[in-house]
């Protein structure tokens, strides 16, 4: 066999494994680029190294492993990503002030089908989705690096806990122990339950339509029929949010109402429905990117509306268009 011939194999092999991966990585770091970067770091060491397996464990725990590595280098760094409701309280409308903070703040949303890979079982590919949550995502934020990791393997990945330590280098008590402290904090920090919306069922189209209806309306009235009396409004990379329908229409009447005349496209972001909110240009010619809208959905009403406003960042990455060309 010729080395291309050799190498076309070898790349094939690795790719296979990318959407995998950059699952895990993106459930270790919170940020969809750094997720991606990192995948990359990892098949380029496999790539130079590969002489160097021994085949002692699977090409995919081998990834995992160097995957592994990545991330722990790149967390050591100290920086922990969260959702502004992470860090600080919930402000009244009337106080209201646009505070922007450095994009390695936040914790970043993500198209599903760049972290989930296609699997056949729906009891496997729900655990896929409920992981990536934006909820269950700032929660994992809360865990030390080695612990992440754990929790990641043994509950998200199914791992046992033998090949955990063999991954980590450790002992299967270390890994227990690391577990059963992870889920302590995981439960002390309590990720809100969202519904399940893969695939979304009549009542959540229904209510979906209603809200794209009532906001591109701008109908007030209307919206507040739909969200829970403490449904949330965020706006990274603004540290602001808003709690309570009363403060969330308060604040789209006051200095929200610029986005009267808005546009919502479906898309889906972190297992739930998402919209990217098309905002009039200011030309007069059709609609311009405004924000990645991410929905939480809770007992049939809304519980979160989270905006992501780096547009040049998000909608390139979600294959979004650019321009909403005037109808």
């Amino acid at each position: 066999m010729s080395d291309l011939a050799t190498t076309e194999d070898l790349d094939s092999r690795l790719e296979k494994h990318r959407t995998e991966l950059t699952g895990y990585c993106y459930r270790m770091l919170g940020s969809a680029f750094e997720a991606e970067d990192a995948v990359q770091d990892t098949m380029v060491r496999a790539w130079r190294s590969f002489d160097k397996f021994e085949g002692r464990s699977s090409l995919r725990s081998w990834l995992y492993r160097i995957a592994t590595n990545v991330c722990l280098d790149m967390l050591n760094a100290g920086n922990r990503r969260a959702r502004p409701m992470d860090l600080t309280a919930a402000t009244p409308v009337a106080q209201a002030q646009l505070n922007a903070r450095p994009e390695v703040t936040w914790l970043e949303p993500v198209p599903d089908g760049r972290v989930l890979p296609s699997v056949a079982d729906p009891a496997e590919r729900a655990v896929e989705r409920e992981t990536i949550r934006l909820a269950f995502m700032a929660a994992l934020q809360h865990l030390p690096p080695k612990q992440r990791a754990v929790l990641i393997l043994r509950e998200v990945l199914a791992w046992k806990a033998s090949e955990v330590a063999e991954l980590l280098g450790t002992t299967v008590a270390s890994v227990n122990s690391a577990l059963q402290r992870a889920r302590a904090t995981i439960a002390e920090s309590e990720p809100a339950s969202t519904d399940a919306a893969d695939p979304l069922d009549d009542e959540q189209k229904e209510l979906l339509e209603r809200y794209v209806t009532a906001f591109e309306g701008y109908d007030m009235k209307a919206l507040t029929t739909l969200l829970h009396e403490d449904a949330t409004l965020s706006m990274p990379p603004y540290d602001l949010w808003l709690r309570g329908h009363d403060d969330i229409v308060g604040w789209m009447l006051g200095v929200g109402s610029v986005c009267r005349g808005s546009r919502l496209v479906p898309t889906v972001a972190n297992g739930t429905p998402a919209f990217a909110h098309y905002h009039p240009a200011e030309d007069g010619n059709g609609h311009t990117p405004w924000a990645l809208m991410v929905i939480e959905i809770v007992d049939g009403r809304i519980s979160g509306i989270n905006s992501f406003l780096d547009t040049e960042r998000w909608f390139p990455l979600f294959d979004l268009p650019a321009r909403l060309e005037k109808e």
